[in-house]
This record gives structure tokens, C-alpha cells and sequence, in this order.
């Protein structure tokens, strides 16, 4: 599985942090920026990107950061296919995967400790999905509006 991770400049040092996460533990990634700190950028670029990725490969998964994790989360949420979701604890994050296969995870910086984000990814990046009916039918419909 291909992780996709972008982050503004309020998720910047996060992101790096997880970077270093990823190589650690020989996760396959491919950082969409931003690729310096910019106090003048802008959330929404990094999460077009990383949906883009990830909608248009199978498998795959995005992360993305911002100081409050909203931003990048409707951001990414109008890229068609992606399903991207906020999660503030591993529980969260364990929920949202296996109950709504969300593709995309955002992370809100200024509310995130590094540890605890660790945690957050680690968890989504292991929980599957549960592919039960009621699931499969919620995320049918959705779909559905989307077109």
C-alpha cells in the first residue's frame, strides 16, 4: 500500500515527523508537499494533490495536515472517490477505517501531539475494512450522489 502524505505550513512539522515514521518502518510514501515551511501556502493545494494520488490509484492512502484538520478534510472531500475523515485518537481512526473505508486521513496539528499522530496513522494504516453489506450499501450511496 502507497501512502500519499501533504501538509501545509501549520501540519509542515508533522509531516516531517511522520516521514521520518514511515522510513523507520519501511512504509512505501511519497510526500506532495509542501516541501519547505511556507507560512503563505495553502492547505487546499497539498490536499488536491494527495486526493488526486490516491483516487487515481488503487490501494493507496493519503494523510494529510493542517492546524485544525478541517481545512484539508473538505478540501480532499471534493476530489471525486476519496472518502477523507478527521481523527483526533487511534480509536477514531480504527473506527472511521473499518466502519467507512476512508482513503484519506486528516490530521489536525495543533490539537495532535507527535506520538499520539503516530498512533493515529499506525492504526489506520493496519485496520481493514469490514466489506459487511451495511457498510458496502452506505458507501454505495454516497457514491451514488457523488455522480
Amino acid at each position: 500500500m502507497k501512502i500519499y502524505i501533504g501538509a501545509d505550513h501549520r501540519g509542515f512539522e508533522l509531516k516531517e515527523y511522520l516521514k521520518e515514521k514511515f522510513k523507520e518502518n519501511n512504509f512505501e510514501f511519497e510526500d506532495c508537499g509542501n516541501f519547505v515551511y511556507d507560512p503563505q501556502d495553502d492547505y487546499s493545494d497539498f490536499a488536491f494533490k494527495v486526493g488526486e494520488r490516491v483516487s487515481s490509484e488503487k490501494g493507496s492512502v493519503g494523510i494529510l495536515i493542517c492546524g485544525s484538520g478541517a481545512g484539508v478534510c473538505f478540501a480532499v472531500n471534493k476530489v471525486k472517490g476519496i472518502r477523507g475523515a478527521l481523527a483526533f485518537d487511534p480509536q477514531m481512526a480504527k473506527m472511521i477505517k473499518a466502519d467507512d473505508d476512508i482513503n484519506v486521513l486528516c490530521l489536525a496539528s495543533d490539537f495532535t501531539d507527535k506520538e499520539t499522530a503516530w498512533q493515529i496513522v499506525k492504526t489506520f494504516l493496519e485496520t481493514n475494512f469490514k466489506n459487511e453489506e451495511k457498510y458496502l450499501r452506505r458507501i454505495k450511496k454516497v457514491e451514488e450522489y457523488e455522480k
